[in-house]
């Protein structure tokens, strides 16, 4: 999917919504636990349920793989369910020495066919760039996360007397490694006094942006500070869909959170889309 092809199922379906599918066992509806795979049916009812509100979908593969064999088969099946132009985002995190990268870029991309996977700019370019070689597909670069533990190395100084942060210099860096058209930026929501920061190094490009919902980030005060001209945001929410009801109508009430977010997305892009 193009950049140019993400924007128009953005203008399309009115949102910039990202699903998040980290599909606990444990915590699924008890109704589901006799389904031959219980984790496949409550994915896909939630997405039977949101496909026609959201532009993207987000499985944590650790949910996967935690469940072993069955968790693969799982994955799979899910990814099947999910229309075909809707965007498919692996939250991998991987990042590894370039032959490594490698393999993982072909698991993920020609294996498992998703259109993206995020990934650990850590050690560097060479174990970036393995997952930039295929047309069409996409890097997501974790940058400024939303976790407590960003505060750690993302927020320190850099000691050359420019005043950057490394998550800066980490920006400045990676976007002279793909274009606009071939790697977005993981930016959490919780980190919107940093938005403006963001959008001075990596002006065109998307950002995933976690942390709406349940870990209190702001939709509205996130939109103003990052959307640009294509819009430019894939907003994730997770537990607050996906979890909105334990019961028998867990997927009526993940279909109307999903749809008071596409509402207020709406009216932001709206508002802030130039037209």
């Amino acid at each position: 999917m193009t950049r140019e092809q993400l924007f128009e199922q953005i203008l399309q379906k009115k949102s910039y919504l990202c699903v998040g599918l980290d599909t606990d066992p444990r915590k699924l509806p008890q109704h589901l636990l006799d389904a031959e795979d219980p984790v496949f049916e409550f994915n896909r009812q939630i997405i039977e349920a949101t496909a026609d509100l959201c532009v993207a979908y987000k499985p944590n593969i650790a949910f996967y793989e935690a469940q072993g064999p069955q968790g693969w088969v799982s994955l799979e099946k899910t990814l099947k369910a999910i229309p075909d132009n809707i965007f498919t985002i692996a939250d991998a995190k991987r990042g590894d020495i370039g032959n490594t990268s490698e393999l993982y870029a072909r698991a993920f991309f020609e294996t498992m066919q998703f259109d993206s996977i995020t990934v650990a700019p850590y050690m560097g370019a060479d174990s970036v760039k393995p997952f930039l070689v295929q047309d069409g597909k996409w890097v997501i670069l974790l940058a400024l996360t939303s976790n407590a533990g960003s505060q750690d190395f993302q927020m320190l100084r850099l000691e050359d007397g420019n005043e950057e942060y490394l998550f800066e210099q980490v920006l400045r860096s990676s976007a002279g490694w793909a274009t606009p058209d071939q790697m977005m930026y993981v930016v959490g929501a919780t980190q919107a006094e940093y938005v403006q920061r963001v959008r001075r190094l990596v002006p065109e490009h998307f950002l995933l942006v976690p942390g709406v919902g349940a870990q209190g980030g702001s939709l509205e005060e996130i939109s103003r500070l990052g959307m640009n001209r294509q819009c430019g945001l894939l907003v994730n929410a997770t537990r607050s869909i996906i979890y909105a009801s334990s019961g028998p109508d867990f997927a009526e009430k993940a279909r109307a959170e999903a749809l008071a977010m596409q509402q207020e997305m709406e009216a932001l892009l709206e508002e802030l889309i130039k037209k």
